[in-house]
């Protein structure tokens, strides 16, 4: 599934394939998958003949900045979304979707004039496509979350560590297999409410997110987490050989440890 690094992933070959192009047409098929009030012949009428000139990102939301002052195009992957520039996808092959080139799965295409495009390919049709989106209503991107940062958010929250990991609107970019991970390194029980944390934990965790992005981002993407071989009925803990617990946190089927993670 989607998360930051694979954001991260179709950012860098936006950077590398896509900037200077310019747009001769909008294909966007599926009017679902267009939010806040876009149409097809909106999106075309507002992109048509417009360059992308930026590929920014914050969390899992894609931000492609056009020239003249023209609209951000905001992407997002969904649960199964990925990036094809000329045919080319961003990433590794995702674990939980087909990565099948089916044309049906092509929710929306910019055709560039040199011939070229970039396509959104989606088969769970979750991901979505928006112009100028509101960017602060996600919180702090993920790698540039520092201590005080984390404190003051743990403070004034009683939610489950792991939901509250993955709220967006307080840490933008992580998912249900980063959070597994970073939990999982630090020691800390996706259960406990995050007010309980210490100031020890609360090291240990923006150190964990931090090294585990770092780490599974040189290593390809969220799914190469030392946890993610073990994240399965039956499975064990990698560092103690504890039997894995499962439960659900957050609306998301979750492993842990029992043992090391309290």
């Amino acid at each position: 599934m989607p998360e930051l690094l694979e954001a991260e992933s179709a950012r860098e070959l936006i950077a590398e394939r896509a900037l200077g192009r310019e747009i001769g047409s909008v294909d966007a098929p599926d009017t679902w998958y267009l939010k806040r009030g876009l149409t097809p012949r909106g999106v075309n009428r507002a992109l048509q003949g417009r360059r992308l000139v930026t590929a920014r990102r914050r969390g899992k939301q894609l931000l492609i900045d056009t020239d003249d002052g023209g609209p951000v195009l905001g992407l997002h992957l969904g649960m199964s979304g990925r990036v094809l520039i000329d045919g080319e996808a961003a990433g590794d092959p995702l674990l939980y979707a087909s990565n099948r080139d089916d044309t049906a799965w092509h929710r929306f295409t910019l055709r560039f004039v040199d011939g070229g495009s970039l396509a959104m390919r989606d088969p769970r049709r979750l991901g979505a496509v928006e112009l100028d989106p509101d960017e602060d209503r996600l919180g702090v991107d993920a790698p540039e979350l520092t201590l005080p940062m984390l404190r003051a958010l743990l403070v004034r929250s009683r939610a489950p560590i792991k939901a509250f990991l993955m709220d967006q609107t307080r840490i933008a970019g992580l998912g249900n297999l980063l959070c597994d991970e970073i939990l999982w390194r630090s020691g800390i029980a996706p259960t406990r409410p995050a007010q309980s944390l210490d100031a020890g934990e609360q090291v240990r965790l923006q150190r964990a997110i931090r090294s585990t992005l770092r780490t599974l981002g040189k290593r390809g993407g969220s799914h190469t987490g030392d946890l993610m071989p073990a994240r399965e009925p039956g499975g064990h803990c990698p560092r103690d050989g504890a039997p894995l617990a499962r439960v659900t946190v957050g609306g998301r089927t979750t492993f842990f440890c029992p043992v090391h993670q309290r």
